[in-house]
């Protein structure tokens, strides 16, 4: 007996409001099988559920799936069920699923797959259990047959982030793998050293601390290293300059003021008095 979905209350997105902006370069291009005409308009399509369900700006070639290419060229299947090939391929598990928690699993394949982000914890909750009882392949099935898939994208569209109003595309500040699982890696490669972690000194904590940074790290440090004179100065070095600058002497002699002699003018002052006597 499978586990039912937990309930859990939708917040306020901007896919939920009725929009009213003027469509712009921000609307989403929509990629629909029934609109095509050419072979050049089902490579869009197919290319546009590459980029949406892998988002990978740059599809690798091994990460192609001829297979279902092949199927959606010859219209044996829906554009539905390309994109649930693509959720289901080894691609996905590995770039996502195995890279990833449930719980961020589940937001992620939101945005791909419905177009929208997750409504918080408790919607992220209840999809990972059944994420733990149906396993990928089953969480799949359950987001591209759900009712939100068919009322937004049917059988002919690929999903598109839904009114993506004043907000990036997903894929653009929605990297595959969260912090953790870079951590993880990162210390997998350094064995359990650290970068800021000396327990030695002298030569054996300099070839610790060399260890435990990556050849790529100081391979590339020392390309952009630049050349020429050593501007940065010892306390000796500073010192030594300092003492053999010759300081000018900005001072000045007092000069006595000018003498003034009394001048006769007319009335009512008789002169122009001069300097007073000390």
């Amino acid at each position: 007996m499978s586990i039912p979905l937990l309930e859990f209350t939708p917040t306020s997105q901007n896919q939920r409001v009725e929009g009213y902006e003027v469509p712009s370069e921000d609307t989403p291009t929509i990629y629909r099988l029934t609109d095509t005409s050419s072979v050049a308009d089902i490579d869009e399509i197919i290319w546009a559920g590459y980029r949406q369900i892998f988002s990978e700006h740059l599809i690798l070639e091994n990460y192609r799936q001829p297979f279902l290419e092949s199927q959606l060229r010859n219209r044996a299947i829906t554009v539905r069920d390309f994109i649930r090939g693509l959720g289901k391929s080894e691609v996905y598990q590995r770039l996502v699923g195995e890279t990833n928690d449930n719980y961020r699993l589940v937001d992620i394949s939101f945005k791909r797959f419905l177009g929208r982000a997750s409504y918080g914890r408790d919607e992220q909750i209840a999809w990972s259990i059944v994420i733990a009882t149906k396993g990928l392949h089953g969480f799949i099935d359950a987001l591209v047959d759900s009712e939100e898939y068919r009322q937004n994208f049917g059988n002919d569209i690929i999903p598109f982030q839904r009114r993506r109003f004043k907000d990036r595309p997903f894929n653009l500040v929605n990297p595959r793998y969260a912090d953790y699982w870079r951590n993880r890696q990162l210390g997998q490669y350094l064995e359990g050293r650290s970068f800021y972690k000396v327990v030695l000194t002298g030569e054996s904590a300099q070839r610790g601390v060399r260890q435990a940074i990556p050849d790529t790290f100081l391979a590339m440090a020392a390309a952009i290293a630049p050349g020429g004179i050593n501007y940065q100065r010892t306390s000796d070095q500073a010192r030594n300059y300092a003492s053999s600058v010759q300081i000018p002497d900005m001072t000045r002699e007092s000069a006595p003021p000018p003498t003034v002699k009394p001048t006769e003018v007319a009335l009512p002052y008789r002169y122009i008095p001069g300097n007073p006597k000390v």
